[in-house]
């Protein structure tokens, strides 16, 4: 059943217009590490190939089909994929360490917010029918949050790189909103195992200006407590994020973004009384989300049966500079089998 399902929504991709591709089940392992930085290995099986080096099985499509589209340069370009992918698992989750995904991924430099439309319209129209429901989130807010706050650069790409690690941004909004101590410097700026006398005079030189730095202001950490909290309909969420960004105008443009959105989504026939919405949904899904994001769920089935979003600054880091409006999602087939037989 799970095959005949895979083949059923593989062909509703391809008369949407797909390509039909292929990804290597082995990924570099370099890529990965660079996107996502070491936490990846507890969330990958790494390997080593003689040949390749170090080698990771496939955590998902998403990487490698942006690579190929990056290097083919064809604008714009709609493809489908079909096949298992790994992901290593707490053994108490009983998650599924290899589960298959049928995917849509969409390069289209056109109106974003139509394109978006129409990619969640297809999903919409495969899942409802099978009593799914859909919620919706927007990274793009708190990143236009972050990008509000009155602090360095520094620390607001610091924030950013935690963004989708919902605990350790906390620790760190917290952190950059209390006054912090400079510890002492070692006498003479003494050497200290393999750090040299420059690396540690350095360092320290770091840390004060850390310590110079103004702490984050009550009323911006309210505010980031207020928009994490936000969630609903889509459109009573819409009216409480609009209030808040009267008090926290860095969120202005980003809500717009969001309304505008709401509406395609509603012009390609998608009833918004059937979606919610959260702000914090989709911070603990793979990095490369960076604005509109999305997820399909059935009664009595814990993960996600479809899952998606934005990712155009994925597109930048492995185009090289070069990048392009992007979009897509996935359906776990062995799901949807279960609720059409």
């Amino acid at each position: 059943m799970s095959q005949t399902e895979t083949d059923r929504l593989l062909q509703i991709f391809l008369d949407a217009g797909a390509e039909r591709v292929e990804a290597d089940i082995l990924q570099p392992a370099e890529v990965l590490l660079d996107l996502y930085g070491e936490d990846i290995r507890g969330r990958a099986y790494v390997t080593h190939d003689p040949l390749r080096g170090e080698m990771m099985l496939r955590p998902d499509f998403t990487v490698p089909v942006v690579q190929r589209h990056m290097a083919d340069r064809a604008e714009p370009a709609r493809y489908t994929y079909a096949g298992p992918v790994f992901r290593a698992q707490e053994e108490e989750t009983g998650k599924p360490t290899e589960y298959n995904q049928v995917g849509l991924e969409v390069f289209d430099r056109s109106a974003p917010h139509g394109v978006e439309a129409d990619l969640f319209a297809t999903f919409h129209q495969i899942l409802a029918p099978l009593g799914c429901r859909a919620s919706l989130g927007d990274v793009g807010l708190l990143m236009a949050a972050v990008d509000g706050l009155t602090t360095t650069d520094a620390r607001k790409a610091a924030l950013k790189r935690h963004v989708w690690r919902p605990k350790r941004f906390a620790d760190l909004l917290e952190r950059f909103s209390k006054p912090l101590r400079l510890p002492p410097q070692p006498l003479g700026g003494q050497q200290i195992g393999l750090r040299s006398r420059s690396d540690i005079n350095e360092r320290h030189k770091m840390l004060a200006e850390e310590v110079a730095t103004a702490q984050i202001a009550e009323g911006e950490i309210e505010a980031f407590a207020r928009l994490l909290e936000i969630q609903g309909p889509v459109l009573d969420a819409l009216d409480d994020l609009g209030l808040l960004a009267n008090d926290y105008p860095a969120l202005g443009d980003a809500v717009v973004r969001l309304s505008d959105r709401i509406d395609a989504i509603e012009k390609a026939g998608v009833p918004l009384q059937d979606l919610s919405f959260a702000a914090a949904y989709g911070l603990t899904s793979m990095e490369y989300y960076d604005g509109f994001v999305f997820g399909f769920y059935a009664p009595g089935i814990a993960p996600a049966i479809a899952s998606g979003g934005r990712y155009d600054a994925l597109t930048r880091i492995l185009g090289q500079g070069r990048d392009v409006p992007a979009v897509g999602g996935v359906i776990r087939p062995e799901l949807t089998a279960g609720l059409t037989s």
